[in-house]
């Protein structure tokens, strides 16, 4: 472990924003850039991610690790305690520089917060606490935070950071207890579901128990904060500044409804690290969104970036295709109403590389479609590929004043080329079609935006058998090859 003590805050954010780039809770995006001589402003890199809003708004947030130190040692990692890597540890004081002179200069409008594990879970929590109650209280930061929960950290330190942060998250990182006990020994399912628990019960008792003025959770909370803060190991270059904010009065406390990570919970999976099938992954994501009220399950396409035995070898790249799958499925469990057990089952345990689960999903299920357009309800219109929510909610509207044709439906932003195999407009099909799968099948995987990266452009969907009576197509390029014909 290489530990710097004199470094500049731009050299610990350097570090420390590079380090943050393995947690995907938003996605990084970056970009070096200087002015002509004419204009006013630099862009800088470091740190700044993209996130986006409920309404659709790209968000830019700074996006750093506390600290890149920590006594954990968990496999995947690349700030694990036995990698001889340069350390970095900002001071709560930094990070609210960081922040507020980024937001001056309007490259971020939010906080994205992580952190490696200093000392102890609840060091660590207590330093997360104390820098963004400074960022509220002392430089009255009223923009979004998203701010990390340690698992292992005392209930007390998890409620005082729930009162100043918008959203919090607890990284699952794998699926499965088996995954955890084998690549990260030091972390348990229990430490991470219990504040995970913690935080959706917060947020529903906030909701329902909360009068104006009255805010004693948060009270008791900030309280905790201030005691901890003198007690903390970089009190001393804060004392003061503890010690003026406890006289303050928090306006956001006493003039508005204080409410306790408004913004919701979410968390982080690895995937690729550990053997668990998409089957197993999507149903703890399903358990997650159904039992902990998760706004939000990231996936993560696992790196090796340690090169360690015990870690799978990544030699043909990290699995982004399987991550896309996933991030397709859970796209469907969370507003197009599908269930993991729709998607896939213990004989199909992972999804198609060659179509996305919706499609897949159609193909098996031929016998409720076509659906018509005129007709349908709004579930069933979800499960046409082709047609998002958008496009069914203006088909559902459309048909309240004309009989919708297949002219209409291109003009609404129907992606036809998909749609066209399962629905009908008056009873009628846009063209004669053969609702066969392995048809079906053909025609979608020709699609070029169908096909995704990495995968050969003329492959074909089903492997010949020595044994299959075959007519040659062209729909069988590959097989036409290994014919010689």
């Amino acid at each position: 472990m290489i530990i710097q003590n004199d470094m500049t805050t731009m050299e610990k954010l350097t570090i420390l924003s590079d380090a943050a780039k393995y947690d995907v809770a938003c996605t990084s995006s970056g970009v070096d850039k200087k002015n002509n001589g004419q204009g006013m402003g630099n862009a800088q890199a470091s740190g700044i991610c993209h996130s986006f809003s409920a309404d659709g708004r790209c968000i830019s947030l700074l996006k750093i690790l506390f600290t890149n130190e920590c006594v954990f040692d968990c496999k995947y990692c690349a700030n694990r305690s036995s990698n001889d890597v340069v350390r970095a540890t900002f001071t709560p004081e930094e990070v609210c520089s960081l922040t507020m002179e980024f937001y001056r200069r309007n490259y971020i409008e939010g906080l994205f917060l992580s952190s490696g594990i200093v000392k102890s879970p609840d060091n660590t929590m207590r330093l997360l606490c104390e820098t963004v109650m400074l960022l509220r209280e002392k430089y009255h930061f009223g923009g979004y935070i998203h701010l990390k929960g340690i698992p292992g950290a005392a209930p007390d330190l998890i409620e005082a950071a729930g009162w100043y942060a918008d959203r919090m998250s607890v990284n699952l990182e794998l699926p499965t207890a088996d995954g955890l006990k084998a690549l990260a020994p030091h972390k348990t399912r229990k430490n991470i579901l219990t504040p995970m628990r913690q935080i959706q019960n917060g947020i529903i008792e906030n909701k329902n128990q909360y009068t104006i003025g009255s805010n004693k959770g948060f009270n008791a909370s900030r309280n905790l904060i201030l005691s901890n803060a003198e007690l903390s190991l970089e009190a001393s270059s804060n004392k003061e500044i503890i010690t003026n904010i406890s006289s303050m009065d928090y306006a956001l406390a006493t003039q508005n409804k204080q409410k306790f990570v408004p913004a919701g919970q979410s968390t982080q999976m690895i995937i690729g690290a550990t053997k668990e099938s998409d089957y197993q992954i999507m149903s703890v994501a399903e358990a997650l969104y159904d039992n902990f009220d998760l706004k939000r399950v990231f996936y993560s396409a696992f790196m090796n970036v340690n090169q360690d035995i015990r870690l799978p070898s990544t030699e043909t790249g990290p699995p982004l295709l399987r991550e896309h799958r996933l991030y397709q499925a859970d796209w469907l469990l969370r507003f197009y109403g599908f269930q993991t057990m729709e998607l896939l089952d213990e004989k199909h345990p992972n999804f198609n590389v060659l179509l996305d689960p919706k499609c897949d999903w159609a193909l098996r299920h031929l016998e409720v479609f076509p659906v018509e357009i005129n007709r349908a309800d709004y579930y069933s219109l979800l499960r046409v590929p082709g047609i998002g929510t958008n496009s069914a909610q203006r088909i559902m509207l459309a048909r309240k004043s004309a009989v919708l044709d297949f002219k209409d439906l291109k003009r609404m932003g129907i992606v036809l080329k998909r749609a066209v195999y399962f629905i009908t407009c008056s009873g009628r099909m846009m063209y004669p079609i053969n609702i066969e799968e392995n048809f079906i099948t053909r025609q979608l995987v020709a699609l070029k935006d169908q096909v995704p990266l990495g995968i050969e452009k003329d492959i074909t969907f089903q492997q010949l058998s020595l044994f299959d009576d075959v007519n040659f197509k062209p729909d069988y390029p590959i097989a036409l090859k290994m014919a010689n014909i």
